[in-house]
């Protein structure tokens, strides 16, 4: 039985006797708690909507500028690599911030780092360029980094190891709901009513296609106006709480060095195997939500933007309920077996988006992400539980947030595939071969599974 040492905290300006909100629970060996801590995990999961909200408003923005900008799929797709580029270069910066302070300190830059993003896109607005819009969203995504590459972790870690897979996909829960939110501010304070942008720029030239433009872009202002009083309100709220350091107690994790921890990393192959997963998945996810307002437009050409929005909410809404039963599942299946049933429906479903070209294509680009449900926490938390030295869990946690690039890459594929087909539904084969590795690696992990289970019961 683990040992319980006394819970250490953050190094903030005020002593632990100001902390308004109290920690009740003791810190184990290994970094985990001997209870959850129901505030402290509540706030904490209250960050996953944060970046959800930010997340699906890309989706927003990438009709947007692909009609203001006059771009090309492939073109427009680069929303999504200037958004998941700022995770890939920032998470291991963020692993670090970690390792020196603690994952409290690592949130509130993260939160600090959000809020001077989404201000950028006052400047961005007023110069209309897409290139300085391209600029704050990488600024955006580097405070979301720092809040990924610390809450996914900590979430697993804040309560006992057995329930640590539960734990994550009960925080990726709250994830839709921001998502949701996300994409009914970009429906209702971004797109207008009545035709589509663009055919109300088609028939525009000159100074008055420049001045509309213009006018669109101002839009884009209202969703981040509201983000930045939640982002200062979340600052202050954290900072008045009491959280544990959640670090093993037996290694030194602070004087880990990076050359030493990625060296383990590298030469763990089921580790890797985790690592490409995540790439594909998140990359698919991506993509999916990227196109299915596209998708919906190029099917049904008597829609405008803010009908075909209404889409992605229904698809946020899947998600959500698709974690909800993939969490209530996890009491009597494994999260292996879940991932596998689920990530096989989802391949099937996106063949059918493929090869039937009508709006029952859309609806099941919305069932699929019901199908999204459980396979990141659970990929996270499968991948995680391979780095046995735990003085690398860190580290390993930037290094599977740095695998969120998929989301820059897959997309950009399916956009300069789209272009190149001619076809928004035959595109969708990127998303085919991506979800076909998440069954791959699912068929593994319930061998693994098994495996482990007769070694135990041998």
């Amino acid at each position: 039985m683990q040992s319980i040492q006394k819970v250490q905290t953050p190094k903030v300006p005020c002593s632990k006797k100001h902390y308004i909100f109290k920690l009740y629970a003791s810190q184990l060996d290994d970094g985990y708690l001997d209870r959850i801590p129901i505030f402290q995990f509540i706030l904490l999961s209250c960050l996953f909507p944060l970046w959800g909200a930010a997340a699906s408003l890309n989706d927003i923005l990438i009709t947007q500028f692909k009609t203001i900008f006059t771009l090309s799929n492939f073109a427009s797709a680069f929303v999504q690599s200037a958004f998941y580029g700022g995770y890939f270069i920032i998470a291991i910066p963020a692993s670090l911030v970690i390792k020196k302070t603690s994952y409290k300190i690592a949130i509130l830059v993260g939160l600090l780092c959000y809020a001077i993003g989404c201000t950028l896109f006052f400047p961005a607005s007023t110069m209309g360029t897409y290139g300085v819009f391209l600029v704050a969203l990488f600024a955006i995504a580097i405070g979301l980094s720092f809040l990924e590459t610390s809450a996914n972790t900590y979430s697993s870690l804040l309560g006992p190891q057995k329930t640590a897979t539960l734990r994550l996909n009960i925080s990726q829960t709250f994830y839709p709901i921001g998502a949701a939110i996300g994409i009914l501010l970009g429906k209702y304070l971004i797109f207008g009513a009545g035709d589509s942008l663009e055919k109300q720029m088609s028939g525009l030239t000159g100074a008055d296609r420049i001045s509309f433009g213009e006018q669109a872009l101002q839009k884009t202002l209202l969703p981040y106006k509201y983000i930045i009083i939640i982002l200062v309100i979340a600052i202050i709220i954290f900072a008045i709480t009491e959280f544990p350091m959640s670090k093993p107690k037996q290694t030194n994790t602070q004087d880990a060095k990076i050359s030493e921890t990625l060296s383990y990393l590298i030469k763990n192959n089921a580790y890797l195997k985790g690592i490409f997963t995540a790439f594909m998945y998140v990359g698919m996810q991506t993509a999916v939500w990227s196109f299915t307002i596209r998708l919906a437009m190029t099917l049904n050409h008597s829609i405008n933007e803010r009908s075909a929005s209404t889409f992605m909410v229904f698809s946020y809404i899947a998600f959500f309920v698709g974690k909800m039963i993939a969490n209530l599942l996890m009491d009597k299946i494994s999260a292996s077996k879940i991932l596998l049933i689920f990530s096989i429906f989802g391949t099937l479903t996106i063949a059918y988006i493929m090869v039937v070209h009508n709006m029952s294509a859309v609806y099941a680009a919305i069932f699929v992400s019901g199908l999204f449900g459980p396979c990141w926490a659970t990929i996270y938390a499968k991948t995680l539980d391979t780095v046995a030295e735990r003085q690398h869990i860190a580290t390993a946690g930037a290094v599977l947030v740095m695998a969120i690039i998929g989301g820059a890459v897959i997309p950009a594929i399916q956009g300069l595939a789209a272009d190149y087909l001619g076809s928004m539904s035959y595109s969708f084969v990127v998303n085919l071969v991506c979800f076909a590795v998440v069954v791959l690696y699912a068929v593994g992990q319930v061998k693994y599974d098994r495996l482990t289970k007769e070694i135990q019961e041998g």
